[in-house]
């Protein structure tokens, strides 16, 4: 390789990561410039006061082929979610099971009030149909909201409103299920193909891994980019760096001027984490919120799934927030006095350890892919993109689109047949 300038990567999350691998795989030694303090993007998990928590209530679905592709799942030490939902309501609660995976469930969800019978049928139609699908063929299928979709398949508003709705919001970070059926397909397909989980010691592990797999990149932290020009970075403490070559992984409005206006703003959530004596769901799964008036969207004790996120003899509850909202310390009373509604704990039990307002939770992208080409990475001479905000919004994404720019990158400095 030639070496008289770096080839640079703007951003360290699971894009520039994995592009930074496949570069060293093709013998590069690349240069990463990250704006923060650690490597991840939006995948860290922070130590406070001795509880992990991950920036954003977030899974890794084992099926998905890119963590396939790049991940030690023994090594992460994956501890999976309970498949279904319990769904909280003040005095009346109940889980959805999926009989698929536990056939002993089957007698409950029949008679479980998520939804009619007929609804129940067609979900392990709709399941056993998107399994027989590839992630290609779903990705090509027509494109509308996902709410029309389940509509038109002839689900009742029932089992939308108990479970489609206040599941599908928490993953998609928007409330009227106006995401893409394709990507709904594709999600459903991976949960019937997987399993929900976390590493052990918090979803900031994988970042981590990826991180450990590079041996011959440089990753320069607190360095941000305030703009480039061709292959001319301009950091904002005023240095300038020439690069041979420029993969950028983060929103690319941000430091190309010229994308200005051109890049849909993100999806926010935020997300709080309250510490109690003991879990009050006892079940390694997500609870959903199905009641319109209140702002809780979903929570879950990941001290049920794992128990290295808390201190011994303490539990960890994560709360997801989809509405917007004004985080301050009302938000939190507000939080509690709905949790004392939903549990009949009394909310002076709950308490606060620390609140995420993420304000670029995720990508808003309008034609969903599964798949991009090399070339379709390459925005100008010398220029590459990358990140999920080009295929979909999900963990996979972004792993695909940094293995895509590293192979355009490459294939650009291959001389011509």
């Amino acid at each position: 390789m030639h070496e008289q300038k770096p080839v640079c990567i703007i951003g360290a999350g699971l894009s520039g990561l994995i592009a930074a691998y496949e570069l060293e795989m093709a013998g590069y030694s690349p240069v990463i410039l990250e704006s923060s303090d650690g490597v991840g993007g939006r995948v860290r998990t922070d130590e406070v006061r001795g509880f992990l928590c991950d920036r954003g209530f977030q899974v890794l679905n084992t099926a998905y082929p890119e963590a396939q592709r790049y991940l030690d799942y023994d090594a992460l030490d994956l501890r999976k979610f309970s498949p279904g939902a319990i769904v909280l309501r003040p005095g009346n609660s109940f889980a959805i099971h999926d009989p698929l995976r536990d056939p002993m469930k089957l007698f409950g969800m029949a008679f479980s009030e998520v939804g009619s019978l007929t609804d129940k049928v067609k979900i392990f139609t709709l399941t056993n149909q998107l399994k027989s699908q590839s992630e290609e063929q779903l990705f090509a299928e027509e494109s509308k909201p996902t709410i029309q979709f389940l509509k038109e398949y002839g689900f009742s508003d029932i089992i939308i409103n108990n479970f489609f709705k206040p599941f599908f919001k928490g993953i998609f970070l928007e409330n009227e299920l106006s995401t893409s059926s394709r990507m709904f397909k594709f999600v459903f397909r991976m949960f019937a193909l997987g399993y929900a989980a976390v590493p052990a010691k918090g979803m900031g592990q994988i970042s981590e891994q990826l991180k450990s797999k590079l041996q011959k990149t440089e990753i320069r932290l607190n360095t941000s980019v305030a703009s480039i020009t061709g292959t001319t970075i301009q950091l904002t403490n005023g240095e300038v760096l020439e690069a041979r070559k420029i993969i950028v992984t983060c929103k690319p409005d941000l430091v190309i001027p010229q994308l200005q206006g051109q890049v849909n703003p993100y999806r926010k959530v935020v997300n709080v984490y309250f510490a109690l004596d003991h879990s009050f769901t006892a079940s390694p799964m997500i609870s959903l919120i199905t009641d319109s008036q209140f702002i809780i969207n979903n929570l879950v004790f990941m001290t049920d799934v794992s128990k290295a996120y808390a201190p011994q003899g303490k539990a960890l509850l994560s709360v997801s927030i989809v509405k917007p909202v004004k985080v301050d310390d009302k938000l939190i009373s507000l939080i509690g006095i709905e949790l004392e509604a939903l549990t009949g704990i009394s909310a002076t039990h709950f308490e606060h350890i620390t609140t995420y307002e993420i304000t670029e939770a995720l990508p808003d992208v309008q034609d969903m892919k599964g798949d991009i080409t090399p070339t379709q990475c390459k925005l100008m001479d010398g220029v590459f993109l990358a990140g999920d905000h080009m295929l979909n919004a999900s963990i996979n994404a972004a792993m695909t689109s940094g293995r895509r720019a590293a192979e355009a990158l490459i294939l650009s400095e291959q001389p011509p047949l």
